[in-house]
């Protein structure tokens, strides 16, 4: 495994990350989820993931689990705070009385004294940023949480964060954790140029588009038996992938990575990992073997030839503009 330091901070994290959205505490087993983890920290990924609004906090209960066997300072555990956690009008959101509950909450679910990463994990309108902002500060000094972070921010809302901060000399923001792989890439435009000015790092999530840039689904095919597409629990964001000139150009990409050597899955994690604004790519596993396979993406360099031909290629399908 290699390791990036997150954003301009002093905290590194593993290349390859492992997160728990979509499986952990709801469609993979218990058992299941904490050898997919102790396999992961046994191949020396440190950086997990995870969110209060995951499954009403079942997965921070399986991850929090999982990692009570590890040395506490051998790994970084990250949540997020926003989404509903109850019916209540405070229940939700980024004011300073649902993150302070909340943390609080997460802190139980995972069975730590403090979370590395607390992040925001979308933006609020309702809530102003300097209330947000300071509510994390405050986290910090208490010893709750040692960096703050946000998820899928745009570029002006995490600009003017960074300038609310500094007028108010709180600490800053150390990582942004957006939606980000071959089909999806919006945050090079803005988003990017960005946080790396402001020395915030990517922790990007789907990297493998939901499973699509494994090479599993077929054009004009059936969505295989068990896989997360035919899920009609979980699918809802996969189903925006399955056009057949997408699923065409993945084809290509895949028949690409067999002429190199490699799988589809590890050629996707090293397009992102070329790139030196992101910090860590978060997979999410229902088997150990692929972390195995995932994690030998951190050892692939590719050449501005091999770019050059993944480009042309993604050039058929720039158009596209899935659900999000």
């Amino acid at each position: 495994m290699k390791y990036r330091n997150l954003g301009n901070s002093g905290l590194k994290v593993s290349e390859i990350g492992l997160g728990s959205w979509l499986t952990y505490g709801k469609a993979v087993g218990n058992e299941t989820a904490l050898e997919c983890i102790h396999k992961a920290y046994e191949l020396g990924i440190n950086f997990f993931d995870t969110a209060n609004a995951y499954e009403g906090g079942k997965a921070e209960e399986v991850l929090g689990e999982a990692l009570k066997d590890y040395h506490r300072s051998s790994y970084v555990v990250a949540t997020k705070v926003f989404f509903p956690m109850g019916d209540g009008p405070n229940d939700r959101g980024l004011s300073r009385k649902h993150i302070f509950e909340q943390c609080d909450a997460s802190l139980k679910r995972l069975g730590v004294e403090y979370i590395d990463l607390y992040q925001c994990h979308r933006f609020d309108p309702e809530v102003p940023v300097e209330e947000t902002l300071y509510a994390l500060d405050d986290l910090v000094r208490q010893g709750k949480i040692l960096y703050a972070g946000v998820s899928e921010w745009s570029a002006d809302q995490i600009e003017n964060a960074i300038e609310v901060g500094r007028a108010n000399q709180l600490r800053p923001l150390i990582s942004n954790q957006p939606i980000y792989n071959m089909l999806e890439r919006y945050i090079e435009q803005e988003v990017l140029p960005v946080c790396t000015e402001n020395g915030i790092g990517q922790i990007v999530f789907s990297p493998l588009a939901q499973g699509v840039l494994t090479g599993k689904y077929k054009p004009n095919g059936e969505k295989p038996a068990g896989s997360r597409a035919a899920n009609d629990s979980v699918n809802g964001v996969i189903n925006s992938y399955f056009r057949n000139d997408v699923l065409q150009s993945v084809q290509q990409l895949n028949e690409l990575a067999g002429e190199l050597g490699m799988t589809l899955s590890q050629l996707s994690l090293a397009w992102i990992l070329r790139h030196p604004g992101i910090s860590s790519a978060i997979i999410g596993a229902s088997r150990p073997q692929q972390i195995v396979e995932n994690v030998q993406a951190v050892n692939i360099e590719l050449d501005d030839a091999v770019v050059g031909k993944i480009d042309d290629i993604l050039d058929k399908v720039k158009e596209f503009a899935p659900l999000r």
